[in-house]
This record gives C-alpha cells, structure tokens and sequence, in this order.
C-alpha cells in the first residue's frame, strides 16, 4: 500500500533513503535544515574555486560509493591515484608511504616497526569487531605495539578522527578502520587506490539530486524540523511557520538532534563528537602528502589534507586546497572561536612546519563548524545503540549512530542506507539489520 512518508535531513543518507523509499512507490518528502543538501558531503565556494566542504576520498574497495556513482551515472568519470601519506613528528616530516619508508621511518625502532606490522597483520585476522568492543583502544594498541609506538603512530592517528575522545573508545574502533583500508589487499590488490570526482562531492550531489526529482520525491530545503510528535493516524513534523502530516517519518538528524525534535531518550545517552574543520585555498600546493598526520601536541589541528597531492591541480585553478581538521567535543570553546581567531592560530602553525610557506600564499580561508558529526564508539557500544524504530510509532530514526562496527565515510553511510531502506521497506525492529 502506497504511504505518505517524510525523510528529516538532506543529507547523503537521507537522499539515498529518499530514493529507495520512492522506488518502492511511496509518496516521499525530503525536507532539509540547510540552504542546499548534501550535509557533510556539500561542497562551497572558497576563493574562486567551488569543492567539498570536508575532506573526503573514495577508496578502491569502497562498493557501495561506486554503486551509487553508477547508478546515477559518474562512476566511469572517476579519477584513481595512488598517494603519499606522511607523519610530522618532533618538528620534522617523514614519509610513510612504502615498505622503504616504514623500514626506514626514523620515529620507531627495529622493535617498534616489528610489533607495529604484527598489531596490523593480527587485526586484519580477527573476524569479529566484538571481540574487541569491550577494550579501550589505547590498552590494546599498546599491548600489541608498545607505548612508544602508539604515542608515535596510532595516538596522532586516533587523535585526527577522535580528538580526546579516543580515550573512551574501543578497540573495535582501530579493527574497523585497518578492516577498510586493508579490504583491497584482502581482495589481492598490492595497494589500495584513492579516487576522486572531478568537480567533487558537488557533482555526486547534483546528479542525486536530479534523480530524485525525477522520481518524483518532493524536495524542500531551509526547512529546520522543530518537532516530530504522533498525530492521529500518522505523526505531524512542525517547522518554522508550517506544519505538515505523514504517515511514516525517517529522522536522518544527529542523535541530539532528533532526541529534541521528537523526544527520543535512546538518543539522549550518546556521546557524540564534533569538528571544526578549515580550508585554506593557496598560490601552490604545501605538501607532497595527501594526509600527514601530526604527532606534536603543539599543533592546534590533528591533521594536513593536501587535496592536491590527489585531485589535478587543474580543478584548482593551480591552486592548493588543504583541509586542516580538528576533532572536539560539541561543547568545546574552539566553536566559539571566531573565523579569525583559527586563521591566526592555525597558519601560525602551518608557518612552524612548513619553513616555505608564506601568509601570503593564502587566497582564501574559511572554516567549518559542526557540532554533532558520530558518537565516540565507547566500550560497549553496540548494546547502546538506539533501535531504528522508535517508541513513537510511525516514527524511525537513522543516523551515523547505527554505524557499528566502522568509521563515518561516505562509504559507510552509503551501506548504512541500503541496510535501513530493506529494514524500513520489511517494517523490521532489528538494530542489527541496519548496524554497518
């Protein structure tokens, strides 16, 4: 039977759930607080050029992201590169992109690289996340690897996803993120390969968008949910100045965000991080590194995205485009900082590690705020995480919170999707169904 359904949040994986709702031939309403969609996905104009608003990659493996990319038609047009990955430890660069590199890595020693490659190798071994769920990461990296080695690697690796929250996360954590990055190898790939669109996620976004439309899904942004409650037959979901009637309605929004709107207790309990995210558009590429990672506290970032080490320097204008992220908690005073504040901060430090860069390089700086990107995976977390189906009926709740056993992608939202779209379209209740 055809029903009325609403989907909250125009984000990657409220398009994508918008899709396959209408495929199955359900009238379906896509309403999003933003001025476009996409969510953390969307790109912007910063200078003259217009891309991502994040950082993000497509890796090789990453099946359900190319999926999408060929349904609605860009897959062909995707540009595969191997990269460099480096480590700025005591005030110094170093490259971790080879076997050469690793054995030559001047941070670990003999020991060190030995226990490093076997907490790798035994990770990659272990066939369930729940082994290791009830862990803290920082115990189990170091039992493996040893303290210096996780004070040289694996903290500045955690620190550049987590921020301080890696000290209440689990171990399943690191087995998820070696599970993705080590999923081409375990297909018999020597190295896996990073992949980009050119025009970036804007492009993916508009050409979802477009297939949306088509399909007859009814798209309204500047549209902030203030309340979902249940309503008669149905539930009703009040915005600023309207109000509208569904029959069923799917809350992509961030677990405190939803357990506002619709008063959902499940969602109040998790932790959830944020991230304050620059981007500085300059005169030249800074770094032959897509990602350096920073092992000195004194850095006030956790991480150098060079997107050009990736993408064509002609998608830039020439230019260089990189991302300097940090990851905090929603209540940090960093999102109280103003544009100006983290320019001065930030590029100062840029000035320290990079000798050759000049302030004068810049072209444009902007910085992103969002205060409720994932949940810290704490110990335990799979017994945390909210049921799909709420206690209000008609009412469903999908977010990054469902992401179980792996790190917030784009690739991982994608599966995150297809797993609720089979459980929403069975009108199932199983947490695991949908659990990525």
């Amino acid at each position: 039977m055809q029903q009325e359904w609403a989907v909250v949040g125009g984000g990657l994986l409220g398009m994508t759930l918008a899709l396959r709702l209408r495929q199955a031939g359900n009238d379906v309403s896509l309403f999003e607080a933003a001025p476009e969609l996409g969510g953390l996905a969307s790109a912007w104009k910063i200078g003259d050029i217009e891309w991502d608003r994040h950082y993000h990659v497509t890796l090789l493996s990453d099946s359900y992201t190319r999926d999408l990319l060929r349904e609605i038609g860009l897959e062909d047009q995707m540009v595969w590169k191997q990269t460099r990955t480096g480590f700025y430890s005591d005030g110094r660069h170093h490259s971790m992109s080879s076997s050469l590199d690793f054995l030559l890595f001047p941070p670990l020693g003999l020991a060190g690289k030995a226990r490093l490659a076997l907490t790798i190798l035994h990770a990659s071994r272990i066939p369930d996340y729940r082994e290791l769920e009830n862990t803290l990461v920082e115990d189990w990296l170091v039992k493996w690897s040893g303290r210096s080695t996780f004070e040289k690697i694996w903290k500045p690796l955690l620190r550049a996803k987590l921020g301080d929250g890696y000290q209440r996360t689990s171990a399943a954590f690191i087995w998820a993120t070696i599970a993705r990055l080590y999923a081409a190898r375990r297909s018999g790939m020597k190295r896996e390969m990073f992949g980009y669109l050119p025009g970036g996620y804007g492009r993916t976004l508009a050409a979802l968008e477009r297939r949306l439309g088509e399909a007859g899904v009814r798209i309204r942004v500047g549209m902030p949910a203030r309340q979902i409650e249940a309503a008669d037959a149905g539930l009703r979901v009040s915005f600023d100045g309207a109000v509208e009637r569904f029959d069923r309605v799917v809350c992509t929004m961030p677990s405190p965000v939803a357990a506002k709107a619709a008063g959902l207790g499940a969602h109040r309990k998790l932790d959830y991080q944020g991230i304050v995210c620059a981007s500085a558009l300059l005169k030249r590429p800074l770094s032959p590194f897509y990602v350096t990672n920073i092992t000195d506290a004194w850095v006030p970032f956790t991480g150098v995205i060079d997107m050009s080490a990736l993408v064509d320097p002609a998608e830039f204008h020439g230019h260089g485009l990189v991302y300097l992220p940090k990851y905090v908690p929603p209540d940090d005073p960093l999102f109280e900082q103003s544009d100006s504040e983290i320019e001065a901060s930030f590029l100062g430090a840029i000035e320290r590690m990079y000798p050759e860069f000049r302030r004068s390089d810049v072209q444009a700086f902007r910085v992103s705020r969002v205060r409720h990107v994932f949940p810290v995976p704490v110990l335990g977390y799979s017994k945390l995480v909210p049921p799909v189906k709420t206690e209000v009926p008609g009412l469903y709740c999908v977010n990054s919170s469902h992401i179980v056993n792996g790190t917030l992608n784009v690739n991982q939202t994608l599966e995150l999707a297809a797993g609720a779209a089979r459980q929403l379209l069975a009108g199932r209740n199983s947490r695991q169904e949908v659990a990525a």
